[in-house]
Formats: structure tokens, sequence, C-alpha cells
């Protein structure tokens, strides 16, 4: 008999058409630990599943994977569903995931921790980013739904301590999964207002009817609003998204009323001690302004005034006497140096030269210091100590000659 031979290609086919209509490995179950964890760019996931034993190759594909609420990491207990086939590139068995849960925490709680920590790492939760709380509000916008008990005792109770704010009611789904849609339109709404701080409140609930306040965009839109918000979510042991990205987190929605407006009996009281210290403050002033005035009654100045004058005349006097003795000393140096240029100028003077025997030969008025100045013929004026001779130059002589 003669052997037949069969290619590797024939061969994965007919083990791969042996997978495939196995109605066992149409539908299994299985548990196992996500290693080799790799989020393709096309939006698939690709990763083994792995026991202490065994491994197997594992693809979910992205309009699978969109449905599940948290991300694969390597090391995380899954369980999964889906079929087993063989791929025929390289003969490899695998299986090709339908669903996903975390094996023990459950998707949700997954799910939750993820958004916390992506938005945590964002800065959303920052202490910096948190808006103060008014102490005294006017206005109090309040988003939960219409009826049950979280709206009437939030209302009953800011009516006791404080009937003198304001509240506004915007009405939205706080459960199912349209909730968070309604709860962001709201927040947006009650931006338009002018509202001084902004409750979002919900009665206890399991996770699940928690959930709407754990969503992204329920988050950002808190983050988003400029008007101050407290949480107040569910129990006191309940902690939402939401609480960590609001101002102010209250343990229930009564609480929220409790800590959003003052007691009115608190206010009171306090208005009465200030009045109390103002009173004593304007007291206080008022005996220190007497007694100011009556050291000012009482001074030297008013009670002698005459004293003061008597003073700055007798300094004036004192003044006006220096001054004087001053002048006079200023004035005989001012004589004995203009005596001294006097004689200066005296020694210099002319008419003192004539005094001696000489005499200034002028002509026109202007001194003649030289024969070259004279023609012959020329009339000349001797001017002695005693009078003026008038000449006629016949004749002229250079003595230099």
């Amino acid at each position: 008999m003669e052997t037949k031979y069969v290619t590797v290609s024939e061969l994965t086919k007919h083990l791969k058409n042996l997978f495939d209509t196995n109605d066992y490995l149409q539908k299994v179950y299985i548990k196992g630990e996500i290693s080799n964890f790799k989020a393709h760019s096309s939006g698939h996931y690709y990763f083994t599943l792995k026991d202490n034993a065994s491994t197997i190759k594992a693809i979910m594909f992205s309009f699978n994977n969109k449905k599940i609420l948290f991300m694969p990491q390597d090391g995380m207990s899954v369980l999964v569903s889906g079929k087993i086939s063989i791929y025929e590139a390289s003969g490899n068995y695998q299986i090709y995931i339908d669903t996903m849960l975390e094996d023990g925490l459950g998707n949700l709680f997954i799910a939750y921790e993820q958004l916390k920590q992506k938005l945590q790492n964002e800065g959303l939760f920052n202490i910096e980013y948190k808006k103060r709380i008014p102490k005294i509000p006017n206005k109090i916008g309040i988003i939960t739904a219409p009826t049950g008990a979280a709206i009437r005792d939030m209302l009953s109770t800011i009516k006791r301590k404080y009937p003198l704010c304001e509240t506004i009611l915007f009405p939205t789904l706080v459960q199912g999964s349209e909730a968070s849609i309604s709860i962001v339109r709201q927040i947006k709404k009650a931006a338009l207002y002018d509202i001084d701080v902004l409750i979002i409140a919900r009665g206890g609930g399991s996770i699940e009817d928690l959930w709407p306040f754990n969503e992204e965009i329920v988050a950002r839109a808190i983050f988003d609003c400029p008007i101050p918000i407290i949480s107040a979510i569910g129990h006191e042991i309940d902690y939402t998204i939401s609480d960590f990205v609001a101002d102010l987190r209250a343990p229930t929605p009564t609480g929220a009323a409790e800590i959003v407006v003052p007691n009115i009996l608190d206010i009171l009281n306090y208005i009465n001690q200030v009045d109390i210290r103002a009173t004593e403050t304007i007291k206080n002033i008022i005996f220190k302004n007497k007694q100011e005035l009556s050291k000012l009654r009482n001074s030297y100045v008013l009670t002698r005034p005459m004293a003061i004058y008597e003073i700055k005349g007798q300094m004036l006097d004192n003044l006006i006497d220096k001054l004087i003795y001053n002048i006079k000393i200023r004035i005989e140096k001012e004589k004995y140096y203009c005596f001294n240029l006097i004689s200066k100028l005296e020694m210099l003077n002319p008419l003192h030269v004539i005094k001696r025997g000489y005499a200034i030969v002028k002509q026109n008025n202007k001194t003649i210091s030289s024969t070259k100045k004279i023609e012959i013929n020329e009339s000349i004026e001797i001017e002695l100590k005693d009078g003026i001779i008038k000449a006629l130059a016949t004749e002229i002589k250079d003595s230099r000659k």
C-alpha cells in the first residue's frame, strides 16, 4: 500500500476543521492569569492565559473588549469565555474571547480603581483646585432625584437650620445607564444660575446603583463646574469618584445639608457677640480720646499760651542782637577792604605823578605817550598839577636817536 503524505497546511486545515466543528470547543470557560498583555493599535487585545502547568494564546477583538469596564494587565486573574480554534499561519491553537471578568474583585471595582488612578494622575483630586464652600450661602442648588427620602431630608434640614436660604432643585436620574448623562446635563444647567454652592446627592445603594457617580463624564463635569460642589452619595462608607473630584465630601445627603448652611441660632449668637465686642471697642476708643483731650486741655501750651510767646520773643531779641553785631563786624571788614583798595588806586592815580612835577600831554583829550603820535605844527595840551597849557609842536626830537 502506498503511503500518502499531506502538507503542513492540509494537516492544519484538517485540525482546524475538527476544532471548529466540536461543540464543546465552541463555548469554553477558562480561568487563568494574564501574561504578555498587548493592546494593539487596531484595538485588539493579545495575551497569554496561564496557570501553574500550562499556557494558551488568547485574542480579544475590539468589538468585544469594548464591553469590559477595566483595563487588563499582566498578573491579573480573569474569567473568560470564548471559542477554541487554530490560527493556521502558526498552527497554534488559541482562544478567541467573547467576555472577560476580573476573578474575585469584579469588573466594576477594577474599573473604579483604574479611573480613580487615571484622574488622580491628571490632578483632578488636587487640593489646590478645591473651591471654598461659602459659610453663609444665600442660594443652594441640589442635583438629585426629585422624589425620595434624600431630597426631603435635605430640604427639611436646610429649612430648620437656616430658613433664610433659597434652594433650587435640578432633578436628575440617579441610577441606570442614562443617569450619568442626566447628571452632567444638570451640572451644566446649574452653572448658569446665580448659585453659591451646589449639592450632588443620592441615597444609599449597591455599587451598581451608585455607578453613575463613578463615570468619567460626571467626574470631569464636577471638576469643570465654576460653582463649589459638595458630593453626598450613598452612606458614610460609600466612596465614589465624584467624592474625590468634588470640592467637599459629605457622608450622606442629610450630612451635606447640615454642612452647607449654618445654624440660625448660632448666627444670632455670633451677631450678639459681635455687637458686644463692637460696643466695648467703641467705649474704649471714646475713653482713650477723652483722656487725650484732657491731656491737651491741661497742657502747658493751652494753660499758659503767653509763656510760649515770651520765650519766642526773647529768642527773637537775641537773634536780632546777634544779627546787628554780625552786620557791624561785616561792615568794618568791608570798610577795611575798601580802604585798602582805595589806597592801591591812589598809588596808581596819574594825578599824584603830576604833583611831583610831571605833566600829561594830550591831544584831542587823548593821552600821548610817544612823539611819533604828534606831527609838526599840531596843537597839544600839557596838563600840570595846577592847570593846562596849550602849545604848538614846532620841533619834535626822538630821544632814542
